[in-house]
């Protein structure tokens, strides 16, 4: 912790703030990425998006790390037991860059540009909408975790996560411009996406509840198949970069939004939560509290 010479001062952990701002500067050269490809696929005079695709694609990594950073962050903070009011709002500043400002632009500019021969200005409309959910889910987030907590408060995400939602439409454009043949454009990919866009946009701000998984942790139990099943996940992630990402996002996705939902509260408690309570039986019974009136974002 850095050392405070006001006591009204807010406390700046440095691991987990770090963490914060590797996810801000991962957001930031995504952002400045996304511009040099713009500035060469414009430079012709015509927009030539087979010059500007190694860029978009690197931007697009570079979204990927911020996801991790932002990851880490959290994880950083509770195992620590470091969690402020400081970090909170400057992952949420963070948030904003890495998982509004970087993935709409990519869509407006880079992928949804040929949209605007059908209604003037639509990439960015819609791009626009995109980084307004996005920054009001994370408004609501912060109010919602400033509030007083009850001994039975759930963890459960209201609405989509940003970083989610950045994963996932980063993700399929990643794997539609690895297949992408037109040289042009992505051709009928570009509706795709932007449905995809709007979509995201809707769940951010929905009541859609998604599992934070914030329970598993270093002392969650596990068993070797677990540990195996997990490596393999990243040995396949790393080697098929181009696949893998977009089947994960994609399953968090619809197991919020159209799996959790049929699922019984004991079913659950069996996939999102780990016995971390140990032989504490008050934990554990205050961990297998769901009910939707206790559950904040």
């Amino acid at each position: 912790m850095f050392r405070q010479t006001d006591p009204d001062e807010p406390r700046i952990y440095f691991l987990p703030n770090a963490m914060t701002a590797g996810n801000l500067a991962c957001g930031f050269f995504a952002v400045l990425t996304i511009f040099k490809g713009i500035m060469l696929a414009s430079a012709t005079g015509s927009y030539d998006f087979a010059a500007a695709k190694p860029y978009y694609e690197r931007a697009i990594l570079l979204i990927f790390a911020s996801c991790i950073f932002d990851l880490l962050d959290g994880r950083l903070a509770r195992l620590g037991g470091k969690e402020s009011p400081f970090g909170r709002e400057f992952d949420s500043l963070a948030d904003v860059i890495s998982f509004g400002m970087a993935p709409s632009m990519l869509m407006a500019k880079a992928v949804l540009l040929p949209l605007d021969e059908v209604v003037n200005g639509l990439g960015w409309v819609l791009a626009c909408i995109y980084v307004l959910c996005g920054a009001m889910r994370l408004a609501r987030f912060n109010c919602l975790a400033a509030l007083p907590k009850s001994a039975n408060v759930g963890t459960d995400f209201r609405g989509i996560p940003i970083p989610m939602a950045a994963g996932f439409i980063s993700s399929l454009t990643y794997l539609i411009i690895y297949f992408n043949e037109n040289d042009r454009d992505l051709g009928a990919w570009k509706y795709v996406l932007a449905a995809a866009m709007l979509g995201l946009s809707i769940l951010m701000i929905s009541d859609v509840r998604y599992p934070s998984f914030k329970k598993v942790g270093w002392r969650t139990r596990g068993t070797p198949l677990i540990i195996v099943l997990a490596a393999v996940i990243v040995f396949f992630t790393v080697k098929f970069h181009q696949f893998v990402p977009v089947i994960l996002f994609t399953a968090y996705l619809l197991y919020g939004l159209a799996v959790r939902p049929f699922l019984s509260p004991k079913v659950q408690r069996e996939i999102e939560v780990d016995d971390e309570a140990g032989d504490d039986p008050a934990e554990a019974l205050s961990q297998t509290d769901h009910s939707p009136e206790n559950r904040v974002d």
